[in-house]
């Protein structure tokens, strides 16, 4: 593709391990993605029987790019979202966003999807200063909550899961112990968290967002918003480690 092309807003591309496209924005225009190669645009999971032939499609319509699932199993989004057959389509914002087609045997097959923003009139100078990542301002007690909560994702395990309210409160027991914690504590406080940074605008905190079940995605999404914006990072563990040991002692 071209500079001029690619810089048109909404342009999108598509890749996958077998190849990649990228087309620009027209009412209407859709693009197939499955394990067909002969049928699709962008081949996913070739060698995969689960993954269906026509899996979904990524379309243009009324200004934006959606996604839709029409296969067997699921699409994942990056925040834990799962897309399946017969939904109504869900939209692309401007960005990276990687997809993930369901497999078998546990397999995910990936399908990196970017579209283009608006064209920046003031290009960023390669001196120019690194902004920082927006870190969530918090109290050293809810600080120290949020990490227990996500003591396996800062432990690098490979299939993490936020920590339960009795686990967390057990730490925090340990570390706090004149403080009375109970899992109702900190699930009012890991809460009350969740419900301010909704307001503040990040996206997937609030069960009107998921409906039921919602399971872990609430925490789920909270982890990985502090994560992102570095407000909890791995050296963190130490906080809790360090005033678990030294109490040992």
């Amino acid at each position: 593709m071209d500079a001029d092309t690619a810089s048109v807003e909404n342009t999108l591309f598509a890749q996958a391990l077998s190849g990649a496209i990228s087309v620009g924005p027209k009412q209407g225009r859709e693009l197939l993605f499955g394990r067909n190669r002969p049928e699709v645009h962008v081949c996913v999971g070739e060698d995969d029987p689960q993954v269906s032939r026509q899996h979904g499609t990524l379309r243009f319509d009324d200004g934006s790019w959606w996604v839709r699932n029409t296969g067997r199993t699921p699409i994942r989004f990056p925040d834990r979202r799962m897309l399946f057959e017969s939904e109504d389509p869900l939209p692309l914002t401007s960005g990276y966003t990687l997809l993930f087609v369901t497999g078998s045997n546990g397999r995910e097959h990936a399908l990196e999807v970017r579209v283009s923003g608006p064209d920046r009139a003031q290009k960023i100078r390669p001196d120019e200063r690194t902004h920082a990542p927006r870190v969530w301002p918090m109290d050293a007690t809810e600080h120290l909550v949020l990490v227990a909560l996500a003591r396996r994702y800062l432990q690098h395990e490979p299939q993490p899961a936020p920590q339960s309210w009795r686990q967390v409160a057990e730490e925090m027991q340990v570390v706090q112990p004149a403080a009375g914690w109970t899992h109702r504590k900190v699930e009012h406080l890991v809460a009350a968290t969740r419900t301010r940074l909704s307001r503040a605008g990040v996206t997937g905190l609030m069960r009107e967002e998921w409906g039921d079940p919602v399971g872990n995605a609430l925490n789920e999404s909270l982890v990985q918003e502090l994560m992102r914006s570095t407000t909890i990072l791995p050296t963190d563990l130490a906080l809790l480690d360090d005033l678990d040991t030294s109490d040992e002692g």
